[in-house]
């Protein structure tokens, strides 16, 4: 797990280099790691969310269920990313997402009690929180910038090309799901790429 909190410790390294010896320190004082199987859940929709997660190794999927009883995928969480619905998290507040691992996943967990106090303690950690938010922030509009304004086969191609590594490890089922399109129309989709590009 040494390996999990040191990958985690270098990702605040790479956003804030100014970040200090001490302030790592206090980041670490509070960390805790979770190994999870496939079909773990990470988040429960209508909990609070207690705990920030930085995925080490693994994948997770983010889901709600709409009123049909229908799971429509939202996000794909790989490694490096955060596993967090961050306005819940933030705000405290019931998250209304369901964070299931697709793999076997690890996950190093920071708590939001001792994020709150790093940020009372550490001008550097409050300006690493802001940070965090604003990359939450860039992927939230940019999913909804693209059912605005992009096609279903543009949102796809966009997947492939900033995700090339997902690719095989998602369902097509979740993958249609997560585009918007029915999974009969993501097949068409990948049969017309193909021959295109012969």
């Amino acid at each position: 797990m040494k390996e999990a909190i040191n990958t985690y410790l270098s990702s605040v390294k790479a956003l804030c280099p100014q970040v200090t010896t001490a302030e790592l320190d206090y980041l670490i004082s509070g960390l805790t790691v979770s190994d999870l199987k496939p079909k773990h859940f990470y988040i429960h929709a209508n909990t609070i969310q207690k705990e920030i997660g930085f995925v080490f190794s693994g994948l997770l999927r983010t889901f709600y269920i709409d009123n049909n009883g229908n799971q429509i995928s939202v996000n794909f969480v790989r490694e490096n990313r955060y596993v967090t619905h961050y306005p819940a998290f933030i705000t405290q507040t019931p998250s209304k997402y369901y964070f299931q691992c697709i793999e076997p996943t690890i996950v190093v967990n920071l708590s939001y009690k001792h994020i709150q106090e790093g940020y009372n303690r550490f001008p550097i950690l409050e300006r690493y929180g802001r940070l965090v938010a604003e990359e939450a922030l860039k992927i939230l509009h940019k999913r909804i910038e693209s059912f605005l304004f992009e096609t279903a086969e543009t949102r796809y191609l966009d997947f492939i090309k900033e995700n090339p590594d997902l690719f095989n490890r998602v369902s097509l089922s979740y993958l249609s799901s997560y585009l918007g399109i029915e999974r009969q129309s993501l097949t068409r989709i990948r049969k017309k790429l193909a021959h295109n590009s012969f």
